[in-house]
């Protein structure tokens, strides 16, 4: 079943959280972490979004975004889903 679509609230933070297919761990080394932030700074710059807060846990991530434009956050994690496999 899908996934009910995001609100689209231009200048509202909002806490997102992305999960790794089946709770299986996202990150398994130091190095991951710091791919998955650079390849976020990245999305964040192209998409006009500002991040707050974030956590990167093993398995995880929790962020608190701030849309500037209409679909800003969903775009931002479609990219960084497809930078970051």
């Amino acid at each position: 079943m899908p996934r009910k679509p995001r609100f689209n609230l231009v200048g509202v933070p909002q806490h997102v959280i992305q999960r790794g297919n089946n709770r299986e761990p996202c990150f398994y080394a130091e190095e991951d972490y710091r791919r998955y932030l650079d390849d976020l700074i990245e999305s964040t710059k192209k998409y006009d979004c500002r991040i707050h807060a974030y956590v990167l846990m093993t398995n995880h991530v929790h962020m608190l975004i701030t849309p500037m434009v209409e679909h800003g956050v969903s775009n931002l994690m479609q990219a960084l889903c497809l930078l970051y496999q």
